[in-house]
């Protein structure tokens, strides 16, 4: 079950400075797709967590990665143009994974301006995916992606995160 991160949580880009969770949420919500590069499931789950970022770019959100990857250039590899085209984090040891309380990957992670977890989810489980992008949509007055579709996998637990 995910917990509330230290505000102190250093995320470290792909492209750019490393900051705190709580720098980046001075502004903006954070929503957090964290994938584990070497797992079939989160390659499964790659193009439905592409809609759902693609959908709250927009928003009042920052939308991102987060990448369970050894080296900056296996998280590029796995997510492939993805990686120049949507805010990615690299956590090399894990720690990020392990301070959200995250279990079971893929998951889905939001964050709000206090940096707690309003909403997360863990695994392929199109219902929840859905329940979070929709109170997410709700409250940055957006449009939810449309999950599942038919090009979506069937559900699944996910692999071990840590």
């Amino acid at each position: 079950m995910a917990t509330d991160p230290s505000p102190d949580l250093v995320l470290t880009p792909l492209e750019g400075t490393p900051r705190t969770v709580g720098q980046l949420l001075t502004t903006f919500h954070l929503l957090l797709v964290v994938l584990d590069p070497y797992t079939n499931e989160s390659s499964w789950i790659l193009p439905t967590a592409a809609r759902v970022i693609q959908t709250f770019e927009q928003a009042d959100v920052r939308v991102a990665f987060l990448i369970g990857a050894d080296t900056e250039a296996d998280a590029r590899q796995f997510l492939g143009p993805l990686a120049r085209e949507v805010q990615t984090f690299v956590d090399p040891k894990r720690e990020a994974i392990k301070a959200l309380g995250l279990e079971r990957l893929p998951a889905l992670v939001h964050l709000d301006l206090s940096g707690a977890v309003a909403n997360a989810t863990e695994g392929w489980h199109p219902m929840e995916w859905r329940r979070v992008t929709e109170n997410l949509a709700k409250l940055m007055s957006w449009s939810a992606p449309a999950i599942p579709t038919a090009k979506d996998p069937g559900p699944f637990e996910g692999s071990p995160a840590l």
